[in-house]
């Protein structure tokens, strides 16, 4: 299973929300992180795990 949230996600999304923005929560901030690569959450038999 891939995960949907992270204690990192959970973080950013109160930093975020502390900052002011309004609809962010960790499962946002976690794609977030899946978009731009912070994440590698591609299960183990997918031709793109580890790269």
């Amino acid at each position: 299973d891939v995960p949907a949230t992270s204690m990192e996600s959970m973080a950013m999304a109160k930093e975020l929300k502390r900052r002011g923005f309004s609809f962010v929560g960790p499962t946002t901030a976690y794609a977030l992180m899946q978009a731009t690569g912070m994440v590698d959450d591609h299960v183990a038999d997918c031709w793109r795990a580890g790269r």
